[in-house]
């Protein structure tokens, strides 16, 4: 690849957030990206058919060749020379020959992992979600949860910025009538999930009803009195529908009974 191909990438891909790290495979190369989390890569270097010398034949660290010692069947990417911060971005590039490929042993190390804290948290009448944090490692995406229908649901989702200081967030989200509850996930390589507190709001949006009304029968349609969050289930618990809408199209829905959300209660209707 050429230097100046390679710069252009290099740019290009520290404006998008990193939910693991990114392994490709193109012409001869093996190209990494992830964070530093003060960790080296080892790899395993096989030999080419030819038998002669080693499969890899250049590793290069953000732009710079590296010095290891790479003819050897596993060898180790330090790291630690660069002074690298632990969160700080990282693209490696490994070169080698045509007829094989080495294989990187470790690279679950340049995962971000969650560890963001909440400085403040606050919402308003109109819908503003905001958020503060400190000691970001790593971008990964903010999951924005609100509890209704005994569960929390997903309701929006914004990237972080990863950063070791004070990063801000804002994100618009829909009330139901009465009691709001929203909270803010992560959830890092390790896939378990960091929440924050939760945040609660009492509105004064009016109480949605629908029509044909709890129990009523419907054929072609359903309405509500304005627009509202929606889940419907048919009798055996299975989802068949969802979205946000003030009407929803149930032509396709088998007859029977059917289990419907929405606004924050539960109630039934029947299909004919």
């Amino acid at each position: 690849m050429k230097k100046l191909s390679l710069n252009i990438k290099l740019n290009s891909i520290l404006f998008l957030f990193l939910i693991i790290p990114t392994l490709n495979f193109s012409a001869n190369e093996i190209i990494l990206n992830g964070i530093y989390k003060g960790e080296n890569i080892y790899v395993e270097n096989p030999l080419p058919s030819s038998k002669i010398g080693f499969c890899v034949t250049e590793v290069l660290v953000n732009g710079h060749t590296t010095t290891d010692e790479i003819n050897s069947s596993f060898f180790e990417i330090d790291l630690s020379i660069y002074g690298f911060k632990y969160g700080d971005f990282i693209n490696i590039i490994i070169k080698h020959k045509k007829d094989c490929e080495p294989r990187i042993l470790n690279k679950e190390v340049l995962t971000p992992t969650s560890t963001f804290e909440i400085q403040q948290i606050t919402i308003d009448k109109s819908g503003l979600l905001k958020w503060s944090t400190l000691k970001e490692h790593g971008s990964l995406p903010f999951i924005i949860e609100q509890y209704r229908w005994n569960k929390w649901i997903k309701v929006g989702a914004i990237p972080g910025k990863g950063r070791n200081k004070l990063n801000k967030y804002v994100l618009k989200v829909d009330f139901n009538s009465k009691n709001n509850k929203f909270r803010i996930k992560q959830i890092g390589s390790d896939n378990k999930a960091r929440y924050s507190e939760s945040i609660e709001y009492e509105s004064d949006i009016p109480e949605i009803t629908f029509i044909p009304g709890n129990k009523g029968k419907a054929s072609d349609k359903i309405f509500f009195s304005t627009n509202t969050r929606y889940e419907i289930f048919n009798y055996y618990g299975k989802l068949m529908k969802t979205g946000n809408s003030n009407e929803v199209n149930i032509t396709k829905l088998i007859s029977g009974t059917y289990f419907l959300n929405y606004d924050n209660k539960t109630e039934i209707f029947i299909k004919e």
